[in-house]
């Protein structure tokens, strides 16, 4: 304990984070680095696969059901009209009388110098491998499959350009990342996204098989071609997965036998994301609210130990904000007549996600401005069209009036996959300790831990995986008060902290803060709403919180060897549990406050 106080934290991390890899996945990125570094790298997680199928499918989710139905279209334009009347704009009625003839609008040069640089247009992917360049994994598929003729039959007016460089028209088999994601639709590649919605992606159109082969396939390139860390020597590191509390059991069973098993690591622990969150922010207590690309989930903090009773999962996310505001612009006639399709087209959700970026935010009064608009036709160089968008307060309000984002209708996979018949924490389910003469026998289910620190301190068997169709501010309102106590509540009304990308959205403090502070109902003696300022970026902070747990996590107890995990798996009785960190929150609590 003596080094603890007389080191330097920089040297702390340089010395115990080098050989340990965070990984914290999410439906739309993965944030992944060394936990000596100062932020981690932040990549799509998804993954653009050659095929030969006819008829090709864009994206492998295209298949699946994205209509509105009228009952829901009705209930957007209630929803937008609530929100107008916050906001003191006009409601939406009143916006398309007046606009009932099409506004102007211009094309203009994709190059003009007015353009910002934000507003630059995206490239095509040249989705042809070259031999000097290509990984073995991409010389291995161009051997295999990847020697047809390209797509275009402009390609072959010039024989002699073919025959001095025949590797421009061998197709990579694998394309990851942003590049995936701005692939030409009429390129013979099917986009994949893993994890969707807070869960492994998987439906009737994307076996579970499939899914499993992305992630490692997405990993394992990251590792290789991003940190540098090739399979052969991943038996000296170390990984720690940072998880969403939207994760069943089975899901964290399986991205454990992945790190494991297939990427080769030589041991690794799970941790809740909103917990890394807490410790990445400096707090030991918070009502914690990440706001992702798809899922939206709030989840309390007290002491070190996350609550799961208090958990929250909202099915809606930036992405929905983003695909809003296209209806939004759409429904006032201020975009230009040209396709978009979010759906079939993802470089259009990009485009799309960077408006709302750039434009998007929350205050009283209309919300205008000028923007460049880009129409990605196939193969073709990006047209650029200049217009005037409006109401570009109304798609965050979303987040307080979720029946404005209308999600896709993803088919959940079937619950019995979800069953955990090797349940980690079987073995301690039936033991007893004693616990606060405050706490409720209903709230807090005791169970031990095996730790003298915390033998009076509530520990959770089972957390809930129900989707709530809620409000962000009633979600938060709900979560705080199942606490059942009042100075924990006002607390954790006081210690807000807003997390993931949406989070950076200008005006949601403010807005949160006093949305919140209505959705508390009057019997309860609670005046005061505040929401915490983050100490980094808000996208990157659980990874942060996560290479904190790992580097102050000394004994490392409760990890998980390969050789164990290949050779046992689950092994009821034994001490090493993946879900058990309330062992290592332990730990890093008691370095932490001493």
């Amino acid at each position: 304990m003596d080094y603890l106080k007389s080191v330097v934290p920089s040297s702390l991390f340089s010395e115990r984070g080098s050989n340990l890899v965070v990984i914290n996945p999410g439906s739309a990125n993965i944030r992944i680095g060394l936990a000596s570094q100062n932020t981690p790298l932040e990549f799509p997680h998804c993954i653009a696969r050659y095929t030969t199928q006819v008829p090709k499918i864009n994206v492998q989710d295209q298949m699946l059901s994205t209509q509105v139905t009228p009952a829901q279209y009705m209930e957007r334009e209630k929803a937008y009209d609530t929100i107008a009347t916050a906001l003191g704009i006009p409601f939406l009625g009143e916006e398309v009388a007046k606009n009932s003839f099409p506004r102007k609008m211009g094309r203009i040069d994709g190059n003009n110098p007015q353009n910002s640089r934000k507003e630059a247009a995206f490239d095509w992917t040249d989705v042809y491998g070259k031999d000097s360049n290509s990984s073995p994994a991409v010389e291995s598929s161009e051997n295999r499959a990847t020697k047809k003729e390209p797509m275009d039959p402009d390609q072959h007016e010039d024989e002699n350009d073919e025959e001095l460089s025949p590797s421009k028209h061998q197709y990579r088999e694998f394309i990851f990342g942003e590049e995936a994601l701005k692939i030409s639709p009429k390129e013979p590649y099917t986009l994949r996204r893993p994890i969707c919605r807070g869960h492994l992606n998987i439906s009737q159109h994307y076996p579970m098989q499939q899914a499993f082969e992305d992630v490692l396939a997405i990993w394992d390139f990251i590792l290789t071609e991003k940190l540098h860390i090739p399979l052969t020597e991943r038996n000296m590191y170390s990984a720690l997965l940072v998880l969403p509390e939207s994760f069943d059991s089975r899901e964290i069973k399986e991205l454990l036998s992945i790190v494991l098993r297939d990427l080769h690591f030589s041991s690794a622990v799970v941790h809740q994301e909103g917990l890394a969150a807490a410790f990445g922010n400096g707090f030991s207590t918070g009502c914690i609210v990440s706001m992702g690309a798809q899922v939206t989930s709030v989840i309390c903090i007290e002491d070190g130990v996350a609550l799961p009773t208090t958990q929250k999962t909202l099915p809606f996310g930036g992405e929905d904000i983003s695909r809003c505001l296209l209806w939004t612009q759409r429904h006032h006639q201020t975009w230009p007549q040209i396709r978009t399709d979010l759906y079939t087209k993802p470089i259009d959700l990009l485009m799309l996600n960077r408006l709302k970026e750039s434009y998007c935010e929350i205050k009283e009064g209309k919300v205008e401005a000028v923007a460049v608009v880009h129409s990605y036709e196939d193969g073709m160089p990006a047209g650029s069209h200049k217009t005037s968008l409006t109401a570009l307060n109304v798609p965050p309000m979303g987040l307080f009036h979720p029946t404005l984002l209308v999600p896709e209708a993803y088919p959940p996979p079937p619950r019995v996959w979800f069953l955990d018949y090797e349940d980690m924490l079987e073995d301690t389910w039936h033991m007893e300790y004693q616990r606060r003469p405050e706490m409720s026998d209903g709230l807090y289910p005791s169970m031990n831990v095996g730790y003298p620190m915390w033998d009076n301190y509530p520990v959770f068997a089972a957390k809930p995986k129900k989707e709530e169709k809620l409000g962000l501010a009633e979600a938060i309102t709900r979560s705080i008060l199942s606490t059942g106590r009042l100075d924990l509540q006002r607390k954790l009304f006081s210690s807000i902290q807003l997390i993931g990308g949406v989070a950076l959205t200008r005006g949601l403090v403010p807005a949160m803060e006093e949305r919140v502070l209505l959705a508390i109902p009057s019997t309860e003696a609670i005046d005061r709403v505040e929401v915490l300022q983050s100490r980094g970026n808000p996208a990157f902070v659980p990874w942060k919180g996560g290479a904190i747990l790992g580097i102050l996590d000394f004994a490392r107890d409760g990890w998980i060897r390969r050789d164990e995990w290949i050779q046992n798996g689950v092994r009821v009785g034994k001490g090493k549990k993946y879900k058990d960190s309330q062992f290592l929150q332990a730990q890093a609590m008691y370095y932490i406050n001493s």
